[in-house]
């Protein structure tokens, strides 16, 4: 009876250290996908800064835009 305490506890504790593996693997998977949506994001940034520059060239060739730049 002594030993069954003991072996409950071991069984939680692997219990848990499934679940922590688990969770860990889901945290890197998390990373992994928060990356490739940083780079998109920056992608799409970088094609609206690219048509921005455009837009304000066509403006100013058909003085459209009171502003220079």
């Amino acid at each position: 009876m002594a030993d069954e305490p003991d072996n409950m506890v071991l069984i939680l504790l692997r219990k848990m250290d499934e679940k922590i593996d688990r969770l860990s693997d889901d945290v890197k998977d998390m990373k992994v996908r928060m990356i490739n949506v940083d780079e998109g994001l920056a992608g799409v940034n970088r094609r609206l800064d690219r048509i921005e520059a455009r837009v304000d060239r066509v403006e100013r060739r058909l003085e459209l835009s009171d502003a220079t730049h």
